[in-house]
């Protein structure tokens, strides 16, 4: 009997341990490695078409009729104060300003009489670069009005003060001016010129 039970208790123990090293076994199988593919996928995630860059064009704008009032009026109120605290020097550039603002609107009477008033306190403070420059402009609006003989006078004085000093560029500028006019002489003058009601600045502001 006990022999019988041996025999049994060693099949049973022999058949669990086999049981136990084919699980073992197979925990421990190595399946052969994947192979590792060349394929970038980060670039083929960013290798989007390149965009072709945009050529903006740059659009100018002609200055508005608003836009050359708020500038008049800023430049009015500039030499109101110059003129005030007798900063005149500034105030004589603040009126070439605005004569320059009165020539864009063919404002003539107004922009005659502030480089006239300009070149009134140039000379006094012997600024003759800015003397030569309100001269210039001068003679151009005379031209363009259809007095020759006016802006010939303002440009040969213009001419004279630059060859005195050495201001070799002024002096070409002046040449150039007194061609055109003597090409554009026989011209017609401009006729939509617009007159001013009242052309005078306080220049004792209150």
């Amino acid at each position: 009997m006990r022999i019988t039970l041996l025999i049994i208790c060693c099949l049973y123990g022999f058949s669990a341990s086999a049981q136990w090293y084919r699980l073992d076994f197979k925990k421990h199988i190595r399946y052969p490695e994947i192979e590792r593919t060349n394929i970038n996928f980060v670039s083929r995630i960013n290798s989007k078409p390149a965009l072709k860059p945009v050529k903006i064009q740059r659009i100018t704008l002609s200055r508005s009729a608003y836009s050359l009032e708020a500038a008049e009026n800023m430049v009015m109120r500039d030499a109101q104060h110059n003129m005030r605290f007798r900063v005149y020097a500034d105030a004589s550039y603040n009126f070439s300003e605005l004569a320059k603002l009165y020539i864009q609107q063919n404002r003539y009477s107004e922009a005659k009489w502030y480089l006239l008033q300009s070149n009134i306190i140039s000379r006094q403070q012997n600024d003759d670069k800015h003397t030569i420059a309100n001269l210039i402009d001068l003679a151009m609006i005379k031209s363009d009005l259809g007095d020759f003989e006016q802006a010939k006078q303002d440009l040969t004085e213009a001419h004279d003060m630059a060859a005195l000093h050495g201001f070799s560029t002024d002096v070409a500028t002046i040449e150039k001016k007194m061609a055109y006019i003597k090409l554009n002489k026989n011209n017609a003058p401009k006729t939509d010129v617009r007159y001013a009601e009242n052309a005078l600045l306080n220049a004792k502001a209150e």
